[in-house]
């Protein structure tokens, strides 16, 4: 995928509006939602929390800031972000099954209605890059 490809306003502003949020997520990672993050890291991750929590928040800054300033590469940033989001996925599973209140998700139907987001997020960030385009054109 060496040529970027032809975005409309709509997914721009879509892939704007990601970018800026991948960042103010990444910021809370690192600052003031750092204890609800580490909530969500599951237990059978082999690192310790906190660690997993400023790793995660360091790369959500950079995918959100290629997000918004590399467009030459955006189908790819569009690419690792929806992988960014399906790794992610187990840690929203982990606060469902264990009941764990953060960010607002304080009862069992919210945070099960948080698990039916994550794939939207994973379409538009494909979606908003260019990206899910590019691999229909693959096949």
């Amino acid at each position: 995928m060496p040529h970027p490809t032809s975005t409309t306003t709509f997914q721009n502003v879509a892939r704007i509006g990601l970018g800026a949020f991948m960042v103010v997520a990444g910021l809370g990672h690192l600052t003031y939602a750092r204890r609800e993050f580490q909530a969500q890291v599951p237990d059978f991750v082999p690192f310790d929390k906190d660690t997993v929590v400023l790793q995660s928040g360091v790369v959500e800054i950079g995918l959100g800031l290629a997000l918004l300033l590399w467009k030459r590469r955006r189908v790819e940033m569009g690419l690792g972000l929806g992988a960014f989001y399906a790794a992610v996925f187990p840690g929203n599973i982990h606060q469902y099954t264990h009941h764990i209140s953060a960010f607002g998700l304080d009862t069992d139907a919210k945070r099960l209605g948080r698990l039916f987001f994550q794939p939207v997020l994973i379409g538009t960030a494909l979606w908003s890059t260019g990206a899910l385009a590019a691999l229909q054109r693959k096949r």
